[in-house]
């Protein structure tokens, strides 16, 4: 039997070709640092504005946990409904709810990465998670949001008809080619050494600008280091299967308070990730290569807990940013220099929004996304 794919993750299907390093000066109104799906939202919502930018990433366009993540296109925060309300008043949650759900629409138009809206469930693990489960249920249904209680082969929990896939590479990477359609300058292999107001540093050239938009997620406290305490990297692990009749799920399942989640592709295979919080402080780590001890929980709850017996084919691993409380960063960190990261694991809608939402503070334009999600100044 072939073994799995070394650190591939199941949505790389080839065909990328490579982005230029950056080589020598250049300057532009913006530089984005960063080349994921909360950059690359940056960089088209800033072309949009009329602003010319360069774009630049340590390794290649959706490298990081953009393009290696479950595919899951789920409406909210990283909290649950009831707990955002209880953060942080019904008003603002429900608005930044309904953001969330504003930017699923924005994918689903796009059609970008094959998204499609199939619904996602939430499965309780035992009785304490269903009772929670039911709260959430209630203060969803009071403020109008679209769930029901489900109960199913997957389990109990709540049904979210609205959510979406996608292959959250292929996504990716066709923001950048919109973006290199529109005119701006994206560079890979090119990671930042310095950022500072006015110019961003690389190995082999520089940026010049007057301002500077940093959307790195994982590792974002490396790169800043005033963030080091607010902003902590984690490993997220995955594996996938062939193409099987072993599991019928039409829809995600986010199990567990969302530490397992997995999905069917069109194809058939099984994407699984999770167990983050059983592989111990060893987790919280910059290094985003898969581990035995979350892989071998990955392979026991594949088979025991959902009946595949499929190959695995791919094994893979990401780094990601995490922040206590509710609330990703959003914050202008130096004169000129905002930054926005920390999205505990569910970025590809939130970083979306917040993405737009950076590119008008940086053009000097108000954006009511910042101001909800925190966004203050160095």
């Amino acid at each position: 039997m072939t073994p799995p794919a070394a650190d591939v993750p199941l949505w790389e299907e080839g065909g990328w070709e490579p982005l230029p390093s950056l080589a020598g000066e250049v300057e532009a109104d913006v530089c984005v640092v960063g080349l994921g799906g909360s950059g690359l939202s940056a960089v088209l919502e800033l072309l949009r504005l009329g602003r010319s930018v360069v774009g630049v990433d340590a390794g290649s366009v959706a490298g990081g946990a953009a393009g290696r993540n479950g595919g899951l296109l789920l409406a909210g925060l990283a909290a649950f409904h009831h707990d955002a309300v209880a953060a942080l008043g019904r008003e603002r949650a429900v608005r930044l709810y309904r953001l969330t759900e504003e930017a699923r629409e924005r994918e689903l138009e796009s059609g970008a990465g094959g998204a499609r809206r199939v619904g996602s469930l939430r499965i309780a693990a035992d009785a304490v998670e269903l009772d929670d489960c039911l709260r959430q249920l209630e203060v969803m249904r009071a403020d109008d949001l679209p769930v029901e209680a489900y109960s199913g082969p997957e389990g109990q929990g709540l049904l979210f008809p609205n959510d979406a896939v996608v292959n959250p590479l292929e996504r990716c990477r066709h923001l950048a080619q919109r973006a290199l359609a529109g005119g701006a300058r994206l560079f890979e292999g090119s990671p930042a050494l310095s950022v500072e107001p006015g110019r961003v540093a690389t190995p082999a050239g520089a940026v010049r600008c007057e301002a500077v938009v940093v959307a790195v997620d994982g590792r974002l406290e490396a790169l800043l280091p005033e963030l080091a305490g607010e902003v902590r990297t984690a490993r997220l692990q995955m594996l996938a299967t062939a193409s099987t009749d072993d599991l019928a799920v039409p829809r995600p399942v986010y199990r567990r308070y969302g530490f397992e989640y997995y999905q069917r592709t069109p194809a058939g295979r099984i994407a699984l990730g999770g167990f983050r919080d059983q592989g111990g402080e060893a987790e919280w780590t910059r290094d985003a290569t898969p581990t035995p001890a979350v892989q071998e929980r990955l392979e026991a709850f594949l088979r025991e807990g959902l009946g595949v017996r499929a190959p695995i084919t791919h094994r893979w691993a990401a780094s990601v940013g995490y922040r206590p409380g509710l609330l990703p960063l959003a914050r202008e960190v130096r004169p000129r220099v905002w930054a926005i990261g920390g999205y505990n694991g569910t970025g590809n809608l939130v970083g979306a929004v917040l993405g737009r939402a950076a590119a008008h503070v940086a053009a000097g334009q108000p954006a009511e996304a910042w101001e909800l999600f925190g966004g203050d100044r160095a």
